[in-house]
Protein backbone atom coordinates (compact mmCIF):
# COMPACT_ATOMS: atom_id res chain seq x y z
CA UNK A 1 0.00 0.00 0.00
CA UNK A 2 1.54 3.50 -0.81
CA UNK A 3 1.01 6.53 1.19
CA UNK A 4 -1.78 9.08 -0.02
CA UNK A 5 -0.34 12.69 -0.79
CA UNK A 6 -3.88 13.51 -2.28
CA UNK A 7 -5.07 15.26 0.87
CA UNK A 8 -6.85 18.58 1.10
CA UNK A 9 -6.97 19.74 5.04
CA UNK A 10 -2.97 19.52 5.43
CA UNK A 11 -0.33 19.84 3.59
CA UNK A 12 1.55 16.39 2.58
CA UNK A 13 4.84 16.00 0.39
CA UNK A 14 7.03 12.26 0.20
CA UNK A 15 10.50 11.79 -0.97
CA UNK A 16 13.41 9.41 0.23
CA UNK A 17 10.79 7.44 1.99
CA UNK A 18 10.16 10.01 4.42
CA UNK A 19 6.67 11.95 4.66
CA UNK A 20 6.51 15.16 5.22
CA UNK A 21 3.05 16.49 6.88
CA UNK A 22 1.81 20.45 8.00
CA UNK A 23 -0.90 22.19 8.38
CA UNK A 24 -2.02 24.81 5.78
CA UNK A 25 -3.08 27.75 7.12
CA UNK A 26 -0.29 29.96 8.00
CA UNK A 27 -2.00 33.01 8.04
CA UNK A 28 -4.04 32.10 11.06
CA UNK A 29 -1.20 30.10 12.74
CA UNK A 30 -2.30 26.90 11.28
CA UNK A 31 -5.60 25.60 13.49
CA UNK A 32 -6.81 22.46 13.11
CA UNK A 33 -10.88 22.24 11.76
CA UNK A 34 -13.41 19.49 12.46
CA UNK A 35 -11.92 18.70 8.24
CA UNK A 36 -8.31 18.42 8.86
CA UNK A 37 -8.55 16.78 12.39
CA UNK A 38 -10.66 13.79 10.63
CA UNK A 39 -8.33 13.99 7.79
CA UNK A 40 -5.20 13.58 9.56
CA UNK A 41 -6.75 10.90 11.72
CA UNK A 42 -7.29 8.87 8.70
CA UNK A 43 -4.41 9.54 6.78
CA UNK A 44 -2.24 8.28 10.12
CA UNK A 45 -4.31 5.13 10.16
CA UNK A 46 -3.46 4.00 7.03
CA UNK A 47 -0.07 4.69 7.26
CA UNK A 48 0.34 1.85 9.14
CA UNK A 49 -0.58 -0.22 6.12
CA UNK A 50 2.17 1.88 3.74
CA UNK A 51 5.13 0.24 3.03
CA UNK A 52 6.68 3.11 1.09
CA UNK A 53 7.59 5.09 4.30
CA UNK A 54 9.53 4.98 6.54
CA UNK A 55 9.59 7.82 9.21
CA UNK A 56 7.05 11.39 9.26
CA UNK A 57 8.17 15.26 9.97
CA UNK A 58 4.80 16.99 10.96
CA UNK A 59 6.47 20.43 10.08
CA UNK A 60 5.50 24.03 10.87
CA UNK A 61 4.17 26.37 8.32
CA UNK A 62 4.78 29.55 8.22
CA UNK A 63 6.68 30.56 11.21
CA UNK A 64 3.99 28.47 13.58
CA UNK A 65 3.71 24.95 14.00
CA UNK A 66 -0.17 24.87 15.13
CA UNK A 67 -2.33 27.19 17.45
CA UNK A 68 -4.69 24.47 17.97
CA UNK A 69 -8.45 24.17 17.77
CA UNK A 70 -10.23 26.92 15.20
CA UNK A 71 -11.72 29.62 17.84
CA UNK A 72 -14.51 30.31 14.83
CA UNK A 73 -14.91 26.71 13.00
CA UNK A 74 -14.64 24.55 16.20
CA UNK A 75 -15.12 26.42 19.51
CA UNK A 76 -18.15 28.06 18.48
CA UNK A 77 -19.90 25.36 17.00
CA UNK A 78 -18.96 23.14 20.32
CA UNK A 79 -21.21 25.51 22.00
CA UNK A 80 -24.01 24.39 20.46
CA UNK A 81 -23.80 20.89 20.60
CA UNK A 82 -25.83 18.80 22.81
CA UNK A 83 -23.83 15.83 24.42
CA UNK A 84 -23.86 13.00 22.18
CA UNK A 85 -22.46 15.46 18.85
CA UNK A 86 -19.75 16.88 22.12
CA UNK A 87 -18.67 12.88 23.04
CA UNK A 88 -18.14 12.33 18.83
CA UNK A 89 -15.90 14.97 18.36
CA UNK A 90 -13.52 14.29 21.77
CA UNK A 91 -13.38 10.90 20.73
CA UNK A 92 -12.28 11.83 17.25
CA UNK A 93 -9.74 13.87 18.56
CA UNK A 94 -8.45 11.60 20.69
CA UNK A 95 -8.58 8.67 17.69
CA UNK A 96 -5.85 11.22 16.09
CA UNK A 97 -3.53 10.63 19.03
CA UNK A 98 -4.22 7.06 18.67
CA UNK A 99 -3.74 6.97 15.07
CA UNK A 100 0.23 8.98 15.13
CA UNK A 101 0.87 6.29 18.35
CA UNK A 102 -0.72 2.92 16.54
CA UNK A 103 1.03 4.41 12.60
CA UNK A 104 4.25 2.18 13.23
CA UNK A 105 6.22 4.95 12.08
CA UNK A 106 7.99 7.27 13.89
CA UNK A 107 7.10 10.87 14.01
CA UNK A 108 9.09 13.95 13.98
CA UNK A 109 7.59 17.15 15.15
CA UNK A 110 9.78 20.35 14.53
CA UNK A 111 8.16 23.07 16.08
CA UNK A 112 8.39 26.25 15.39
CA UNK A 113 6.45 29.60 17.24
CA UNK A 114 3.32 28.77 18.44
CA UNK A 115 2.15 25.32 19.27
CA UNK A 116 -0.92 25.40 21.82
CA UNK A 117 -4.01 23.49 22.74
CA UNK A 118 -4.24 20.49 19.78
CA UNK A 119 -1.35 21.50 18.38
CA UNK A 120 0.66 20.72 21.65
CA UNK A 121 -0.70 17.42 22.06
CA UNK A 122 0.18 16.72 18.42
CA UNK A 123 3.70 17.40 18.90
CA UNK A 124 3.40 15.21 22.49
CA UNK A 125 2.31 12.28 20.55
CA UNK A 126 5.13 12.61 18.41
CA UNK A 127 8.05 10.41 19.06
CA UNK A 128 10.91 13.42 18.97
CA UNK A 129 10.83 16.77 18.78
CA UNK A 130 13.27 19.73 17.74
CA UNK A 131 12.03 23.18 18.48
CA UNK A 132 13.49 26.64 17.47
CA UNK A 133 13.94 29.38 20.46
CA UNK A 134 11.44 31.06 19.38
CA UNK A 135 8.49 27.96 20.08
CA UNK A 136 6.20 28.77 22.72
CA UNK A 137 4.00 25.05 23.51
CA UNK A 138 1.05 25.77 26.06
CA UNK A 139 -1.90 23.22 27.03
CA UNK A 140 -3.96 25.98 27.50
CA UNK A 141 -7.48 23.88 27.80
CA UNK A 142 -8.01 25.18 31.14
CA UNK A 143 -8.08 29.36 29.28
CA UNK A 144 -11.48 27.93 27.47
CA UNK A 145 -12.98 26.62 30.75
CA UNK A 146 -11.77 23.15 29.73
CA UNK A 147 -10.14 20.37 31.81
CA UNK A 148 -6.32 19.36 31.14
CA UNK A 149 -7.18 16.06 30.59
CA UNK A 150 -7.61 16.04 26.90
CA UNK A 151 -6.21 13.98 23.74
CA UNK A 152 -4.87 11.93 26.37
CA UNK A 153 -2.33 14.58 28.08
CA UNK A 154 -2.39 13.37 31.74
CA UNK A 155 -1.74 9.77 30.42
CA UNK A 156 1.18 10.90 28.09
CA UNK A 157 2.85 13.80 28.89
CA UNK A 158 3.72 13.09 33.00
CA UNK A 159 5.79 9.96 31.36
CA UNK A 160 7.60 12.80 29.21
CA UNK A 161 8.30 15.67 31.50
CA UNK A 162 7.57 14.38 35.06
CA UNK A 163 4.06 14.31 37.19
CA UNK A 164 4.85 18.21 38.76
CA UNK A 165 5.95 19.97 35.65
CA UNK A 166 2.66 18.53 33.53
CA UNK A 167 0.28 18.86 36.43
CA UNK A 168 1.71 23.14 36.22
CA UNK A 169 0.75 23.14 32.85
CA UNK A 170 -2.05 21.48 32.35
CA UNK A 171 -3.55 23.39 35.36
CA UNK A 172 -2.25 26.65 34.37
CA UNK A 173 -2.53 26.52 30.98
CA UNK A 174 0.91 28.77 30.88
CA UNK A 175 3.46 28.77 28.03
CA UNK A 176 6.61 26.53 28.36
CA UNK A 177 9.44 28.06 27.20
CA UNK A 178 11.78 26.06 24.44
CA UNK A 179 14.39 26.32 27.21
CA UNK A 180 12.31 24.21 29.72
CA UNK A 181 10.99 22.05 27.64
CA UNK A 182 14.80 21.03 26.13
CA UNK A 183 15.43 21.00 30.25
CA UNK A 184 12.76 18.94 30.73
CA UNK A 185 13.02 16.56 28.11
CA UNK A 186 9.90 17.30 25.94
CA UNK A 187 12.39 18.63 23.57
CA UNK A 188 15.21 16.20 21.92
CA UNK A 189 17.01 19.21 20.20
CA UNK A 190 17.01 23.00 19.82
CA UNK A 191 18.01 24.50 16.52
CA UNK A 192 17.64 27.98 14.98
CA UNK A 193 14.72 28.26 12.89
CA UNK A 194 16.51 28.72 9.52
CA UNK A 195 17.88 25.14 10.03
CA UNK A 196 14.60 23.42 11.40
CA UNK A 197 13.92 21.83 8.68
CA UNK A 198 17.06 20.64 7.88
CA UNK A 199 17.84 19.38 11.28
CA UNK A 200 14.39 17.89 11.33
CA UNK A 201 15.34 16.04 7.98
CA UNK A 202 18.49 14.76 8.84
CA UNK A 203 17.16 13.18 11.67
CA UNK A 204 14.33 11.22 9.54
CA UNK A 205 16.88 10.25 6.86
CA UNK A 206 19.15 8.71 9.98
CA UNK A 207 16.16 7.00 11.50
CA UNK A 208 14.61 5.76 7.83
CA UNK A 209 18.28 4.58 6.98
CA UNK A 210 17.69 1.90 10.07
CA UNK A 211 16.55 -1.03 10.57
CA UNK A 212 12.52 0.28 9.97
CA UNK A 213 10.62 -3.28 10.88
CA UNK A 214 12.83 -3.24 14.32
CA UNK A 215 11.86 0.83 14.16
CA UNK A 216 7.53 -0.43 13.92
CA UNK A 217 8.78 -3.28 16.96
CA UNK A 218 10.33 -0.10 18.66
CA UNK A 219 7.50 2.05 18.53
CA UNK A 220 5.25 -0.81 19.68
CA UNK A 221 6.94 -1.96 22.48
CA UNK A 222 7.05 1.73 24.09
CA UNK A 223 3.42 2.46 23.44
CA UNK A 224 2.64 -0.89 24.75
CA UNK A 225 4.50 -1.44 28.18
CA UNK A 226 2.91 1.74 29.85
CA UNK A 227 0.51 -0.51 30.91
CA UNK A 228 2.73 -3.93 31.46
CA UNK A 229 3.98 -5.18 34.51
CA UNK A 230 7.89 -5.65 34.41
CA UNK A 231 7.99 -9.27 34.03
CA UNK A 232 5.28 -8.48 31.13
CA UNK A 233 7.07 -5.86 29.57
CA UNK A 234 10.50 -8.26 29.55
CA UNK A 235 8.54 -11.09 27.84
CA UNK A 236 7.16 -8.54 25.29
CA UNK A 237 10.77 -7.75 24.77
CA UNK A 238 11.72 -11.02 24.36
CA UNK A 239 9.27 -11.69 21.56
CA UNK A 240 9.78 -9.03 19.86
CA UNK A 241 13.82 -9.10 19.75
CA UNK A 242 13.10 -13.21 18.68
CA UNK A 243 10.19 -11.92 15.75
CA UNK A 244 13.23 -8.85 14.27
CA UNK A 245 15.81 -12.08 14.82
CA UNK A 246 14.15 -13.36 11.76
CA UNK A 247 14.48 -10.37 9.46
CA UNK A 248 17.17 -9.78 6.78
CA UNK A 249 18.00 -6.64 8.34
CA UNK A 250 19.44 -8.61 11.34
CA UNK A 251 21.48 -11.39 9.17
CA UNK A 252 22.65 -8.01 7.14
CA UNK A 253 23.80 -6.35 10.10
CA UNK A 254 25.78 -9.43 11.07
CA UNK A 255 27.70 -10.18 7.55
CA UNK A 256 28.58 -6.29 7.65
CA UNK A 257 30.19 -6.45 11.30
CA UNK A 258 31.69 -9.08 9.95
CA UNK A 259 32.96 -7.52 6.54
CA UNK A 260 33.75 -4.30 9.00
CA UNK A 261 31.08 -2.82 6.48
CA UNK A 262 28.26 -0.32 7.22
CA UNK A 263 24.93 -2.24 7.26
CA UNK A 264 22.59 -1.37 4.39
CA UNK A 265 19.23 -1.95 6.40
CA UNK A 266 16.27 -2.75 3.77
CA UNK A 267 13.53 -2.98 6.61
CA UNK A 268 12.44 -6.92 5.75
Amino acid sequence: MSTRTDVTHFNCTLANRIATVSLNRPDRKNPLTFDSYAELRDWFRDLAYADDVDAVIFASNGGNFSSGGDVHDIIGPLTKMRMKELLNFTRMTGDLVKAMVNCGKPVIAAIDGICVGAGAIIAMASDLRIATPEAKCAFLFTRVGLAGCDMGACAILPRIIGQGRAAELLYTGRSMSADEGAAWGFYNQITPADTLDETAQNMATRIAAGPNFAHMMTKTMLAQEWSMSIEQAIEAEAQSQAICMQTGDFERAYRAFVAKEKPEFKGD
